[in-house]
């Protein structure tokens, strides 16, 4: 007998229908598979939320830097087009007659616009300029140098456009101091056994600034040397193996490039002539300039040479100078000389040298360390430049002492013989700067 409130419900809902058992079993198949999907729906889920807010640090990093580059080749792509399909184009190789061009060094073009008296060697970019642009081919028999240091004294004799008659003019030192084999050129100065070699002459130079040897260059304040006029290199190479700085700097040639032949013995080396206008390098930036047989005239354009020289020097800095001329053998040509070198002697006293050594055809001078010799001296006839002075490179040679009243103004003297610098170069480059000498 049912209760009564049973009877009230199927009132209510009406009579309970008859449900078989595999009706039933099919429901609750269908309901345990629909909790089956919302449990792997909601886990996966919660997963991939799991995932992006714990995503690591490099990760995104990774991506924001794949879509910033993405961007920059997008901007690309686009600043190509707006440019035009006339702009697309690829450069191509040069013809034979320019396998020696270099950009604003051009002889032929500056004769014809009228420079002269070793004028024509300097650059100038408004004379040489040409719409045409290609790339400079390489010389038909180019080899890959040798690594160092194997390649500082051995080097591929195609790769310098040096001929057996130029090497055979070059000189008997030039000849004492490299062999032109087949199809290399390799240099003898680092061996030892040449007589008055480069090894001697750097010991002789050591010696005449009071040094025992040329490796206490570095502890006297030399690290930065500017050789003018460097020949085939071996002073620069020799310099270098001491763990110096040693810049070689000389005038554009279409073949047998001293700055070519110093480049593929892996010497830093730049196209540089001074006739008109200034070399380009800030003032005060060497320790050292050097000048054996350079093939300039020291006295003429009233020493404007020199003042271009003192400008480079830093303070207490060492000009060395080489002459061409044989070594003395009797008192007729040691006046001879003396008469030569007066003219350089008194000019040099104006911008405030001294002489501090003289042996065989090499004299060494010092620039002062005092900026008040300058203002001091009884002949004024070199001016002090106007304050703030410090023109641009490649301009004219200026008539006038500058460097005088830089912060960096600091006597080489004074420099730190170690890695660190001085208390008084901090005052000047900061202990940021420091930090890239260690």
């Amino acid at each position: 007998m049912r209760s009564p409130w049973l009877n009230k419900l199927s009132i209510i809902f009406g009579p309970r229908p008859r449900v078989s058992w595999s009706r039933v079993s099919w429901l609750l198949l269908c309901f345990v598979s629909v909790l089956a999907l919302i449990a792997v729906f909601g886990s996966s889920s919660s997963n991939s939320f799991d995932s992006v807010t714990s995503t690591p640090g490099p990760e995104i990093y990774s991506n924001y830097r794949r879509l910033k580059e993405q961007a920059a080749v997008d901007y690309f792509d686009l600043k190509t087009l707006s440019l035009g399909a006339s702009r697309q184009r690829e450069l191509g190789l040069c013809g034979k007659e320019r396998e020696n061009y270099v950009p604003c060094y051009n002889v032929t073009a500056n004769l014809l616009s009228g420079f002269k008296d070793g004028e024509e060697f300097d650059r100038h970019c408004e004379v040489s300029s040409q719409g045409k642009w290609c790339l400079v081919r390489p010389p038909k028999d180019y080899k890959i140098p040798l690594h160092w240091p194997a390649g500082r004294d051995v080097i591929w004799s195609g790769n310098v456009k040096i001929t057996k008659d130029q090497f055979l003019a070059s000189g008997s030192m030039t000849k004492r101091m490299m062999l032109l084999e087949e199809n290399q050129i390799a240099f003898h100065s680092e061996d030892g056994l040449i007589f008055n070699g480069v090894k001697d002459y750097s010991r002789q130079i050591a010696e005449m600034m009071g040094l025992g040897s040329d490796s206490e260059f570095f502890q006297a304040g030399v690290h930065t040397v500017l050789d003018i006029g460097c020949g085939f290199g071996s002073f620069g190479a020799h310099l270098v193996s001491l763990k110096l700085m040693a810049l070689c700097i000389a005038a554009y040639e279409a073949t047998g490039s001293q700055v070519q032949l110093a480049l593929e013995r892996g010497l830093p080396a730049m196209i540089g002539h001074f006739i008109s206008k200034q070399l380009p390098y800030p003032s005060l930036s060497f320790d050292m300039v050097h000048c054996a047989q350079c093939g300039i005239v020291w006295d003429k354009k009233e020493g404007m040479f020199l003042i271009e020289v003192d400008r480079l020097l830093k303070p207490g800095g060492y000009f060395v100078l080489t002459s061409p001329t044989s070594k003395p053998h009797g008192s007729a040509t040691n006046m001879k000389k003396r008469n030569m070198l007066t003219p350089l002697e008194q000019f040099t006293e104006k911008i405030c040298w001294s002489l501090i050594a003289q042996q065989d055809e090499t004299f060494i001078w010092q620039k002062t360390a005092d900026a008040h010799c300058y203002s001091s001296r009884k002949q004024k006839d070199v001016p002090l430049c106007k304050e703030g002075h410090d023109a641009p490179y490649y301009q004219a040679l200026m008539p006038c002492i500058s460097g005088t009243s830089i912060k960096r103004w600091i006597p080489i003297q004074n420099r730190s013989s170690s890695s660190h610098l001085s208390s008084a170069e901090l005052e000047v480059h900061g202990k940021s700067q420091s930090r890239r000498f260690l």
